[in-house]
């Protein structure tokens, strides 16, 4: 029996156990991605290099390629049957219509908020002449921020050939999606449209976010700062989020999801997220200020050691489970000093690591004065306080009995 409890308890140390592992919450969405803003870091992704289409999320390329072609914000225009002619039948629509005068800037919220295809189609059509002329820049566009693998055809995300998104080639991690959100989301005009709930356009017209007038019926939103949805039976039920996780921006994106019963897994999925990072990821105190970092020997002087202490709280976003034998401390400059090291002196610096990654450095510098001990220095140089000391008394004695004898050699000289 004793035997057997020992094989017990030996297997039992041998097996790997994962305690602390996060268990992530169930998705139901074939694309996700959560994208740590503040740190520029993927913290959790599912086949985001699959090429995927994206839906009605493609007019955040519409509207941003928009903001920087538009000169005059507040410049009144006409929509025109011309217009609204090209607007497909199964679009979602702001609810626009021909002989209205708006601005812009009435558009770009109509485009974004209700996700209006008549908003579009006529931001495209006002600024370039025709959609496919504005096509061509959201394409420039897409080169220019570096979304290798993304190809607009169209200005609304509807469903056709060619017209799609999907990671980077060599996955870095990043989603193009997330990519041109982040893009986006840098244009002070574009966040603001991106957070607004509901917008009132110059000819009366009131336009809701779709999130908060279709989805935040049945759901609490409000933990969901920005967003942008979209559908299609290629895309499935789409949305790219913004949301604030215990101090860090997140964008959290979620493609190809489900209905279920009265259950929209684009939304499900993402307040699931959310809640998740909410409960697992903050800022943790990796090293806390005045901890000791090293302790260096001091010669000669009235203390044996200087301690060098970290400066201030180090910390790094990151989750519950984190493991501290990922930090290491690292500390370069010089390994003993002296009397001679005076205060405000720089010897060193300290760079503080996390799986590899620098997280911050700080210079060392001497906070105080280090003092010489007496004792210490008589006793290290004795044998050359000594022999200095004899070798000034020999000196002395030699210069004494040389002066001695010239005053004899003096006095016989007078004698003569």
């Amino acid at each position: 029996m004793k035997k057997f409890y020992s094989l017990i308890i030996t297997l039992l140390i041998l097996l790997p156990i994962n305690i602390f592992a996060l268990d992530y919450p169930s998705i139901n969405s074939k694309i996700v991605e959560v994208y740590d803003v503040n740190d520029d870091k993927v913290l959790y992704e599912i086949d985001s290099n699959k090429q995927t289409s994206i839906a009605s999320l493609t007019k955040i390329a519409t509207v941003i390629t928009a903001i920087e072609n538009i000169k005059n914000l507040d410049e009144q225009v006409t929509i025109t049957n011309e217009i609204m002619s090209t607007v497909s039948w199964d679009a979602s629509k702001a609810g626009l219509k021909v002989g209205d005068k708006v601005t812009y800037k009435d558009l770009l919220y109509a485009a974004m908020l209700p996700s209006g295809a008549d908003a579009t189609n006529s931001l495209a059509i006002l600024i370039s002449g025709s959609i496919d002329n504005y096509v061509v820049k959201m394409n420039e566009l897409a080169k220019k921020i570096g979304l290798k693998n993304t190809h607009f055809v169209n200005v609304t995300g509807l469903d056709i050939n060619d017209h799609y998104s999907t990671a980077d080639d060599v996955r870095k991690p990043a989603d193009d999606v997330r990519k041109l959100l982040n893009y986006a989301l840098k244009n002070k005009l574009f966040r603001e449209i991106y957070t607004a709930k509901e917008y009132t356009l110059s000819n009366g017209l009131k336009v809701t976010s779709t999130i908060n007038s279709k989805y935040g019926k049945n759901k609490d939103v409000t933990t969901i700062l920005g967003s942008k949805t979209g559908y299609t039976g290629n895309a499935g039920y789409c949305l790219s989020s913004l949301s604030n996780i215990n101090g860090h921006e997140m964008l959290i994106i979620v493609l190809n999801a489900s209905q279920i019963g009265s259950n929209y897994y684009n939304i499900v999925d993402t307040l699931d997220l959310i809640k998740f990072m909410n409960e697992n990821y903050k800022e943790e105190t990796l090293v806390k200020k005045g901890q000791l970092i090293k302790k260096i020997p001091v010669t000669l002087s009235k203390i044996d050691n200087y301690n060098i202490l970290s400066t201030k709280d180090v910390k790094k976003y990151l989750p519950k489970d984190y493991d501290i034998k990922n930090l290491k401390i690292e500390y370069k400059g010089l390994n003993s000093l002296s009397f001679s090291n005076k205060k405000g002196e720089k010897i060193g610096s300290v760079k503080y690591y996390y799986e590899s990654k620098l997280i911050t450095e700080e210079k060392v510098i001497i906070n105080k004065e280090i003092k010489m001990d007496i004792i210490k220095v008589l006793k290290k140089y004795y044998y050359i306080i000594i022999g200095v000391i004899v070798l000034i008394i020999t000196l002395i004695v030699s210069k004494i009995k040389g002066k001695k004898k010239k005053k004899r050699k003096q006095k016989k000289m007078i004698r003569k």
